[in-house]
């Protein structure tokens, strides 16, 4: 499901506020919602994410790793696309073993000429070369995180939660009450890095009653249950009708 823009040349800060609280978020220039995820002919449900600001508190391991790379610069910019972006993801890209777009371009725009999103970009710097990059759009109260890429060569600093946390904080400064970081998906843990941040600050949209609960993953399997007994309902409904 997804909503376009028309005839807009920004989505007003509340609008995005409004639909991100309603797990919907950016592809593109559009926004979408999704309760499935299909991966490998299996069906998986996606449970969209938000971290109240205001409850976030590191714990050990967050506090070492931006303690261990204070050594870069961090720069916080409206994003601009640049060569220097595109050939930074086009190495991330290379060494990944998943599906991703091929140009930052791809993934943002789609050959779009205006970018309706008040999108900023967090670069982060050894020297003056670019390691690691994170494009986050800015609503009036809230923050959607939208990607993540870094060198390869940096995989040990572990830039990808470093730039979360720097998106985080940056909210934080910002006075936002909410940072969206996507979704996680049912007993299917390569999305769980969203939860490093601070799990005891996040929350999971129950899409079948239109509200945010606190994230557990008890929680989570009960709204699968629940989502995939309604497809099922579904079925039987569509099938009565047939």
């Amino acid at each position: 499901m997804s909503t376009t823009p028309q005839s807009i040349l920004t989505i007003p800060g509340e609008a995005l506020d409004y639909y991100l609280g309603q797990g919907y978020y950016r592809m593109h220039q559009d926004l979408f919602t999704c309760r499935f995820l299909p991966i490998d002919n299996q069906l998986y449900t996606t449970h969209w994410l938000r971290l109240a600001l205001n409850r976030v508190e590191y714990g050990p391991e967050q506090r070492r790793l931006l303690r261990i790379n204070e050594r870069f610069s961090v720069v916080l910019r409206p994003f601009r696309l640049t060569e220097e972006l595109e050939e930074l993801y086009a190495r991330y890209r290379a060494s990944i073993t998943f599906d991703a777009p091929e140009t930052v371009e791809a993934f943002l725009l789609a050959g779009a000429t205006n970018n309706v999103f008040n999108t900023g970009v967090v670069e982060i710097r050894d020297g003056k070369q670019l390691i690691a990059a994170g494009i986050f759009d800015s609503g009036a109260r809230s923050l959607a995180g939208i990607m993540n890429f870094y060198d390869p060569a940096y995989r040990k600093y572990s830039l990808g939660k470093y730039l979360m946390l720097q998106k985080i904080n940056h909210g934080r400064r910002q006075q936002h009450v909410y940072y969206y970081p996507g979704y996680v998906v049912h007993e299917y843990p390569k999305f769980d890095y969203k939860l490093f941040a601070c799990e005891a600050a996040t929350e999971v949209f129950d899409c079948l009653r239109g509200h945010w609960v606190p994230f557990s993953w008890a929680a989570v399997a009960n709204q699968s249950a629940a989502i995939m007994d309604s497809l099922s309902d579904g079925a039987v409904e569509e099938s009565e009708l047939g």
